[in-house]
């Protein structure tokens, strides 16, 4: 196994069986600071499972699993649900289980544009904005890794670019890493440093436009597949929020690095 201290996890050789079903083989990953790894694959393949054994939810039945010391991981589940019978507000939600300052947990809310929630009862949230709330009650743990299951499950097209744009940003801005299981193949293959494709062991990974080559990923998703890092490459003055609004462009880098490209091209 690698002796890197940056590295904060490690598998090696994990398998899992439950039963007589083999759920997991010889699984070999790792995650580094400051980088997305996108875990990929169709129902069945083991994903969850992996997701567990990472977390220490769940022992594998082989092989090691190596973290780097005092990792702290945040989770963000597939879904949560909240019934009006429940009187939640956001801000008490984010106090859950552990109590944390209210200034803190109003930053966390403004870190991910929902500051004017504080106060909202959370099953008026939409789909989108829900999300944000998990992702800001996980971002509270100060995480060094990220793991999220389908964050984008219940969020339509628009929402769904917005959500993996607002992760980009907080491993940007956090140096966090990134463990993520996504069946949105169009929006993973853009907003992704590393794809693992896993059925039951794993079948390619690498930068996704190499995946997106592979014969074992066109073979498990079909040749339209490979069409799906022609989606989200484009450039605007805006963006949407998790509704679909248009909203001013928060990265102020951004607005100044095309204002320049712009000026240079002018002169």
């Amino acid at each position: 196994m690698t002796n890197s201290s940056a590295t904060l996890i490690e598998t090696s050789g994990v398998g899992l069986t439950l039963g007589s079903r083999q759920i997991l083989e010889s699984i070999d990953l790792v995650i580094a600071p400051g980088e997305i790894v996108t875990v990929i694959g169709p129902n069945g393949a083991g994903k969850t499972s992996l997701l567990r054994i990472i977390l220490g939810l769940q022992k594998p039945g082989r092989g090691k699993v190596r973290r780097r010391s005092g990792l702290r991981m945040g989770y963000v589940p597939q879904s949560m649900s909240v019934g009006p019978t429940l009187p939640l507000s956001v801000l008490h939600f984010l106090s859950l289980p552990d109590r944390q300052p209210r200034q803190k947990r109003l930053e966390a809310l403004n870190e991910l544009g929902i500051g004017h929630l504080a106060e909202a009862q959370l099953y008026s949230l939409s789909g989108g904005e829900f999300q944000r709330v998990l992702l800001a009650r996980t971002l509270l743990r100060d995480p060094d890794l990220l793991v999220l299951d389908e964050p984008a499950q219940a969020i339509d097209f628009i929402g769904q670019t917005e959500l993996y744009r607002l992760i980009d940003r907080v491993r940007r801005e956090r140096g966090c890493g990134v463990l993520l299981v996504s069946h949105d193949l169009h929006l993973v293959m853009a907003a992704t440093d590393r794809v693992i494709c896993l059925n039951r062991h794993i079948c390619c990974s690498g930068e996704p436009e190499t995946v997106s080559q592979h014969p074992e990923y066109l073979s498990m998703f079909g040749p339209r597949a490979a069409q799906a890092l022609a989606v989200y490459h484009h450039h605007h003055d805006h963006h949407h929020d998790l509704d679909g609004t248009p909203v001013e462009e928060a990265d102020s880098t951004a607005r100044q690095t095309e204002q320049q490209k712009e000026n240079s091209h002018a002169g």
